[in-house]
């Protein structure tokens, strides 16, 4: 079976056969189960994740000790919680399994060294995953000044793959409303 992070890469770069062989060996598979964190806040991030099949989200907790979604990450994505990954400093957020997720898992030391045998793979990185933080940026602010009902109509347009996959609890939270409001207008939208 191909490598799907090198079938990701191929479409960006051409890969010779030995930087291949060192990128596949850097990175380890890993298996999470609904609701199981990959990371915590409060740590510092010492991974990045490709996800090769499933949904990572992005949670942080609000002043009230709710858990908010900041954002959902999908296959062919690379997940970390940035800020924390580079400067090395705890994060507020954590990234926890949407659904069951199989990744791709690096740490930071080895993915420095990666970057020493296969010097491209740092500036590809980085453009993909600069790329990512416009697409979601653009993606949440279409939900911007919309009530909750168009922000759902929006999301199942837009993310429809999601939607399927993740909980209504976790959507809920992701488009700041509560999971009784959802499930209303849900209804509402089915009986149209």
């Amino acid at each position: 079976m191909p490598n799907k992070l090198i079938s990701y890469l191929k479409l960006y770069h051409q890969i010779s056969a030995a930087e291949e062989q060192y990128i596949v060996e850097a990175f380890n598979p890993k298996m999470f189960k609904e609701g199981e964190a990959l990371s915590q806040p409060g740590s510092i991030s010492k991974e990045l994740f490709f996800i090769v099949d499933g949904v990572l989200r992005i949670v942080i907790r609000n002043e009230k000790g709710n858990e908010v979604t900041h954002y959902f990450l999908k296959e062919n994505q690379f997940c970390t919680i940035l800020n924390s990954f580079h400067k090395q400093i705890p994060a507020e957020e954590c990234i926890q399994a949407a659904c069951n997720c199989e990744v791709l898992s690096i740490n930071r030391t080895t993915l420095l060294k990666l970057y020493e045998q296969v010097p491209y793979l740092k500036t590809l990185i980085d453009q993909i995953t600069q790329q990512a933080l416009i697409d979601k940026i653009n993606i949440r602010n279409t939900y911007l000044g919309q009530d909750s009902a168009n922000r759902y109509r929006l999301f199942v347009a837009r993310q429809a793959d999601i939607a399927l996959r993740v909980s209504l609890t976790d959507v809920a939270s992701y488009l700041g409303i509560t999971p009784q409001s959802l499930s209303r207008i849900r209804r509402q939208m089915i009986s149209r």
